[in-house]
């Protein structure tokens, strides 16, 4: 059985604080992107990382994923039915609340399943 959502916080670029709602056996981390007005350059910034190295249970057929800010007037939930596991990244792209460019949130799933990091560090260590 799926574990309940946990709330994370992280802070963008511009000093925006931002509250996640995440699954804490998918989520692995949320990036955010701007693009940069005066020089059209993007700027990245990793907004939320699980602090959880692997999963500790399946994520179950639906994961969701929350991202609110007041201060950045952002506020969307994304919802994934993914029965066979194969998803790992979801990007969302919004328009700034100041109109100056898009903000682009980068949602990685790719946390290692129950048991996958000890799999991973003792294939490691065989081949050293």
């Amino acid at each position: 059985m799926a574990r309940h959502n946990r709330e994370g916080e992280g802070t963008d670029q511009q000093g925006a604080r931002y509250v996640i709602s995440y699954q804490p056996d998918w989520l692995k981390q949320i990036k955010i992107s701007r693009t940069l007005s005066e020089s059209n350059r993007q700027s990245t910034k990793t907004l939320f990382r699980n602090p959880a190295t692997c999963a500790e249970r399946n994520p179950g057929d639906r994961v969701r994923t929350r991202v609110t800010s007041k201060e950045a007037k952002v506020d969307f939930e994304v919802t994934i039915a993914d029965e066979g596991r194969q998803i790992d990244q979801v990007v969302v792209t919004s328009r700034a609340a100041d109109g100056k460019g898009d903000i682009t949130f980068t949602i990685d799933g790719s946390l290692p399943q129950p048991g996958a990091l000890g799999k991973v560090r003792r294939r490691r260590r065989r081949t050293r």
